[in-house]
Order: structure tokens, then sequence, then C-alpha cells
């Protein structure tokens, strides 16, 4: 059975090359045009994975997000946008974004990043990880402390915060983070990283034994408790 993708695209010349690219290429397309038909499509026939235009009318892309991940956590969404303004890129990846790609952009890249995103959202079987008194729940996408209400992570925040688990009190390196999640390297992503890092800092405030250490120029350290 072919992947289902869901294009919401408010551009009809634009969204009818990329639906007839993705089909020759063995997709199933659904279109909508704005947010809300988008989010319609959602509710109707699921998808495996949602491509949607930032800037639309009636409701834009980052809110039919926000909207979709109140219900669904795990469908992988992309990005497209014209914008370049790194705090519009961190909102998009907060919001519990996978990945963005800026306009105008080659069908290829398109393509190839749509199947990257497709391979990576394929089911892992459910793992705990524990720092101090933390556990990462990466099946739930939760991070709990004693005493405390369960922490609801982005995927975004699970994998950095697994990553560093998994090499605590060793520094990872920032570019080996960045191919991780975004799979590429530049200014856009690092600024993204750090944003994420200060956040995870925050949830991690109730232990004071531990901390992610900024190795400058290198990467991140995760501290044993």
């Amino acid at each position: 059975m072919s992947n289902r993708i869901l294009l919401v695209e408010d551009d009809a010349t634009l969204s009818m090359i990329i639906s007839e690219t993705l089909q020759r290429d063995g997709f199933e397309v659904l279109t909508a045009y704005d947010g809300e038909d988008g989010l319609r499509q959602f509710s109707r026939h699921g998808a495996d994975l949602i491509v949607a235009d930032v800037m639309m009318p009636r409701m834009d892309g980052f809110e039919m997000g926000r909207k979709i991940r109140q219900v669904n956590r795990e469908v992988p969404l992309l990005f497209l946008t014209a914008k370049s303004e790194i705090d519009d890129i961190v909102e998009g990846f907060e919001l519990g974004g996978n990945d963005y790609l800026k306009k105008p952009f080659k069908m290829l890249e398109l393509i190839v990043r749509i199947k990257a995103l497709l391979r990576r959202n394929i089911r892992q079987p459910e793992s705990l990880f524990t720092i101090g008194r933390y556990t990462l729940n990466m099946a739930t996408q939760s991070l709990d402390y004693p005493g405390k209400s369960s922490l609801s992570l982005t995927l975004i925040e699970a994998k950095l915060l697994k990553e560093l688990i998994l090499n605590v009190g060793q520094t990872v390196e920032a570019s080996t983070l960045m191919l991780l999640i975004w799979q590429r390297d530049d200014p856009y992503s690092r600024n993204s990283l750090h944003g994420f890092v200060h956040k995870l800092r925050h949830y991690l405030r109730h232990d004071p034994a531990i901390s992610i250490l900024n190795q400058r120029g290198i990467g991140y350290m995760l501290t044993p408790p």
C-alpha cells in the first residue's frame, strides 16, 4: 500500500505540480487549500505525512499543525515556507513540526525529505530512559519526575534528550545532534538546537545534580547525577 500524503497548499498551480510529482513517485495524495480544509481532510481520511504551506487563508499552516498535534503526536509535519526568519522556523519546530523546506525548492529535495521523514517515523519498540530520578518515555514522548505531573515533550525534544541520556557524561557534537534530528547542519538548525537545549534545561530543573553543559564550539554534555 502506498503512503498517503496530505498536501495543504493554497497556490493551486504549485499544489498541482507537487501532487503530480508525488503521485508519479508512487504516493497517494490528498489535497487541501487552507488549514481548515486540511484539518477536515486529516480528520476524515488520515495521512502518513502532512506537507503544509505556512501562509494560507482562513487558517495558516502553523495553527493547523497545532490543532493536529492536539489529536495526533506522531504524523510527520513538513512545512513549506517563504519565510527565513529564525523565530518563524523555531515556531514551526516547537509546535511539533518535523522539518521545513524554504520556497522556492526543487521537487527532488521535497521527495527526499518526505521519504526520510517516513523512514524515521517507523514505530520502534517502547523504550524507557532514565537520568537521575527522571524517566523519559519515548513511546508517549513524556518526561516524568516523582511528585510532578508528567510533562509532554515534542518529538524533537524527546529525541534530543534521549541522545544526551545515551551519551551521559560525554560531549555530543552539535553537528551530530542536528543531523540526527533534522538531517542537516546549517545556521538555522544550529539556532533551533540551542533553543531546544534551553527548554530541556528548564524541564530538568527539579534535579540540581543534572545539567546540560554547553561545550563552546563543540556541542553539549548531559552531566551524570
